[in-house]
């Protein structure tokens, strides 16, 4: 009866808001309902109606547009989050939040749901979420009405969103909106709105915002288009949708400053000596896996359940990989191999045995599991748990099914990758690794491959430990560690994934790929690196000319010189005319033609976990 009494309250206030209102911009753009339950209704209703009200009380009293609460001090507790576009006035944001709570009661006892409008956004959940970027479930949605003038249009639009992208990030409160002229028209000009949740940081929201502008950058030349995320929302139209004194003067946001330096976040390689991260390595065809999970879940962004990572018997792992016979072994690199394994209960998983002093201490490892297990990232393979009671330290992996990186560019299977489907692997592993560097930073500040090796240095080791070809000089040769360090195992993926070539074969040219990269570059033979199994007519000679500029751009030396990864998310998504800088060679490229002494430095190839991929559009 009480729960009949709120609603029908909640039903008379919007009625009585929405007739004098002038616009709560109550536009349905998606919604959705977690498949799973709350256990005690009673507790978890009063939970949620205590939440709610929470939410619009600090709408309503306090003249805010965002706002967070929580019930958590019994079962099935209840995390809410609400946030109005700026430009509402305060009675239209409470007028939206009320549509909102009363299409998300419609969910009943889901754990989670979620409900986004034009002018606002709801969302509850039994976990904390409110620091979640990009999840599984962000969509685009592109209007259905075509402009004319489309190309001065598309220009206009990729422009504005482009420059929201990055100066929202910079902008307190992360809101802005702003306008531009169509080239060609006297009096049509698109508008266009950035905002993130303001519980997100710097770094997470300009990861967010990335994805929504990626998710927009084919909706030109339809004249409106919206991409909603779990962290952020994206919108332009040629109307206005804005009162004219609330645009943002985003200028001074745009100009270029130097970040600052930040530890490192280290994490080196899973699958095999890429040297970009221990715990996780991009997939192509995770997108897809993803989509299969979010349908699970009622196709929602989020609806998230932490766990800590599984402890695994070392017998049970000894059992499920065959006591790590070469018939298991998916791959082999610096910090050791990977193998695959099925367990008792028929889950088929990937074991890394880390080839690190087992004398380290139990406890450190573990604790450094149990934070790294609840990274959730669209673009990186989860952590399921570790073994310590053994030999040997083991790190227990999701396996993925569609085989890896190398079988698609030199492999069995070369040849089956179209340039959009490369892209997208660049794509995603610069949005995997700006994820790990920035926005997790201040969880796991520190964890990394090198605060396990022997010597216990984050930052710098005495021991090389990765695979030659892929690691900078500047941790190959003097053992030092910064997040640049993954910046420069980047890059040259990158080229490899352009050219189709291992980085360190040196069979078809006699010099190293890099070696071969800078040459072609310098002498603008750029197109000469290209795989030959690429149709020309399948990709633009200057997106890929951008591409491997930006992987030179990633190995230059001194560290300094090369770009963060979310400079290179941006530089992606850049139109080619404007690429910020060209690479300057300043290589210590006698590195690649003799090895360290150092016996630990492995030369084998690689063979990073990534599978190809479809685009995921979510609902």
């Amino acid at each position: 009866m009480l729960f009949l009494m709120e609603l029908v309250i909640t039903l008379l206030l919007l009625t009585t808001i929405n007739t004098a209102s002038s616009q709560p911009q109550i536009n349905l753009l998606n919604q959705g309902c977690s498949t799973y339950n709350a256990t005690n209704l009673s507790r978890f209703f009063g939970n949620l109606n205590g939440t709610m009200s929470d939410l619009r009380g600090q709408l309503l009293n306090e003249n805010r547009h965002f706002a967070t609460a929580q019930q958590a001090r019994s079962s099935d507790p209840v995390y809410g989050m609400v946030q109005c576009r700026n430009y509402l006035s305060i009675r239209d944001c409470v007028a939206c939040f009320d549509a909102a709570v009363s299409l998300i009661r419609n969910c009943s006892a889901a754990n989670g749901a979620r409900v986004i409008y034009d002018g606002c956004f709801l969302r509850y959940e039994s976990n904390s979420f409110y620091d979640q970027t990009t999840l599984p479930g962000n969509v685009g949605l592109c209007g259905n009405r075509t402009v004319s003038q489309a190309t001065n249009f598309d220009t206009a639009v990729n422009g504005l969103l482009g420059d929201l992208q990055i100066a929202t990030p910079k902008i307190s409160g992360f809101f802005a909106t702003s306008t531009r002229q169509i080239a060609g028209s006297t009096v049509g000009a698109v508008y266009a709105i950035a905002q993130c949740a303001e519980t997100l940081s710097k770094a997470g929201c300009l990861d967010c915002l990335t994805v929504a502008y990626s998710n927009l950058k084919t909706c030109p030349p339809e004249a409106d288009g919206r991409a909603v995320d779990a962290g952020c929302f994206l919108r332009y139209s040629d109307t206005a949708f804005f009162p004219d004194n609330q645009t943002t003067n985003i200028t001074p946001f745009l100009k270029s400053g130097s970040s600052s330096n930040k530890k490192a976040i280290i994490i080196g390689s899973i699958a095999g000596g890429v040297g970009l991260v221990l715990i996780v390595i991009l997939l192509l065809w995770y997108k897809i896996l993803s989509n299969k999970k979010a349908a699970q879940r009622g196709n929602m962004p989020g609806a998230t359940e932490l766990q800590g990572p599984a402890t695994y018997s070392y017998k049970d792992l000894k059992l499920a990989t065959k006591d790590f016979s070469e018939e298991t072994k998916l791959g082999k690199g610096g910090y050791g191999d990977v193998y695959k394994g099925t367990l008792k209960n028929g889950d088929i998983v990937a074991v890394k045995k880390l080839a690190l002093d087992s004398s380290i201490a139990e406890a450190t490892f573990e604790s450094e599991v149990r934070l790294i297990s609840n990274v959730h990232h669209r673009n990186l393979i989860r952590l399921l748990g570790c073994c310590t009671k053994g030999p040997f330290l083991l790190l227990v992996i999701e396996y993925m099914v569609n085989s890896s990186l190398d079988k698609f560019l030199y492999g069995e299977k070369r040849g089956t990758l179209n340039w959009k489907q490369r892209f997208g692997i660049i794509f995603g592993t610069a949005r995997g690794l700006a994820y790990l560097h920035e926005q997790f930073h201040p969880k796991i500040a520190d964890f990394g491959l090198a605060r396990l090796l022997p010597e216990n240095q984050s930052h710098v080791s005495t021991k090389f430990a990765g695979t030659l070809g892929y690691t900078a000089p500047e941790y190959a040769i003097h053992g030092q560690l910064s997040e640049k360090v993954d910046t420069y195992s980047f890059g040259i993926v990158v080229l490899e994934i352009i050219s189709g070539r291992r980085c360190n074969d040196v069979e078809a040219t006699n010099e190293y790929l890099l070696e071969d990269a800078w040459r072609m570059y310098e002498n603008n033979m750029h197109l000469d690196l290209i795989d030959e199994t690429l149709d020309p007519n399948e990709y633009r000679a200057e997106d890929v000319k951008k591409c491997i500029e930006i992987g030179l751009l990633c190995t230059q030396s001194p560290v300094s010189s090369r770009p963060t990864m979310s400079e290179v998310l941006v530089m992606l998504l850049s139109d080619p005319s404007e690429q910020p800088r060209l690479p300057n060679r300043s290589m210590p490229m006698e590195l690649y033609k003799k090895a360290p002494e150092d016996s630990s430095i492995s030369t084998g190839s690689s063979t990073a976990t990534a599978t190809t991929t479809s685009t995921f559009t979510g609902r």
